[in-house]
């Protein structure tokens, strides 16, 4: 299913309601020590799913350049950061992607990828789960159910035999197997509910891809769908936005605010700026909601204790368990 995208506005119907809440619960909300870079290289993907926080798809044009990722391997070199986490859109489609792997682990980080698996069905990027093993990235790859009419309805036509095949290669490289390289899965709901706990859906999807597809991975991570852009879009079209949005405030859960993923993680757009998580760089919140920051213009030490960003969106990652990048919270 396809659909055009507005442009991204800042999501500023309730800016602080996400903060008095927290404050209700007896809550600061600031950055500790960053522990996570987590850069997204731009919205260029091969797919154009529903449920999309960043509004991807084949004709975006944002993509990070040569400069600017050159700018933030010299950052990596002077502060490693003890995690790399690169997204996109479909990240390997952008040509700096492979460098700034290549860099991650070059200063001893652990790289996650954020893969959509049919990548590697694009002409030219076959070889990647060979580079991922030869790097010994991790990789989380989406599959938002274990079903193909479930599956093609958020993501596209023919997208699960696709994701198949693409798990089948990087069983076959060592992901996901008993010693393996990490590999984890991604479900996200289909429509506006909130997702499920992972201790719950994990032995089903295992037992399922099993039994059906002989198909073995590590973890399940469960993710709430944020009502931001595309989501947010269909929201909108179908009537359902209102209610969405006071399903996750009902939801809030004071248990998950200390794993919140904005935290530990400095959060990277395709242009070099800063935002709180990837999810406020999609409604153009900046880090700490101040003017616009560059990378290379700050510190990890600089940004500890700083006040995060947030807005009405934010509920999406504290309904319920919790949904972070990292998956449920609580």
């Amino acid at each position: 299913m396809k659909m055009e995208t507005s442009p991204s506005q800042p999501d500023v119907a309730l800016p602080s309601r996400f903060a008095t809440v927290l404050a209700d619960a007896g809550f600061d909300l600031r950055r500790g020590p960053a522990r996570v870079l987590q850069i997204n290289v731009g919205k260029l993907c091969n797919q154009t799913c529903v449920h999309c926080h960043v509004g991807a798809g084949p004709g975006r044009k944002e993509v990070m350049t040569a400069e600017t990722a050159d700018r933030i391997i010299a950052w990596m070199r002077a502060y490693p950061p003890e995690l790399l986490d690169i997204t996109g859109g479909a990240p390997e489609l952008c040509p700096e992607f492979r460098r700034l792997v290549v860099a991650g682990r070059e200063v001893g980080a652990r790289v996650i990828v954020r893969c959509n698996l049919t990548v590697f069905f694009e002409a030219g990027y076959e070889d990647l789960p060979a580079f991922y093993r030869e790097q010994e990235c991790e990789v989380v790859a989406s599959l938002p159910c274990y079903t193909e009419g479930n599956v093609d309805q958020q993501r596209g036509d023919g997208v699960f035999q696709k994701s198949i095949d693409a798990l089948r290669a990087l069983n076959r490289h060592g992901f996901g197997t008993d010693g393996g390289l990490p590999l984890s899965l991604v479900y996200n709901p289909l429509g506006p509910t909130i997702a499920p706990a992972e201790s719950v859906l994990e032995p089903e999807y295992k037992k399922q891809l099993k039994d059906n597809f002989d198909i073995e991975f590590h973890r399940l991570i469960c993710i709430t769908n944020l009502p931001v852009t595309r989501f947010k879009l269909y929201l909108e079209q179908t009537g359902e936005l209102e209610a969405y949005q006071q399903l996750l405030l009902d939801s809030f859960n004071p248990a998950t605010v200390d794993g919140l993923m904005c935290r530990d993680m400095i959060n990277v757009g395709w242009e070099g700026d800063l935002f709180d998580c990837d999810f406020n760089q999609m409604v153009e919140l900046g880090l700490g909601g101040k003017a616009r920051r560059f990378l290379w213009d700050v510190t990890p030490g600089e940004l500890t204790g700083e006040t995060i960003a947030t807005g009405r969106h934010c509920f999406g990652c504290t309904a319920g368990n919790g949904a972070s990048c990292g998956g449920t919270l609580a």
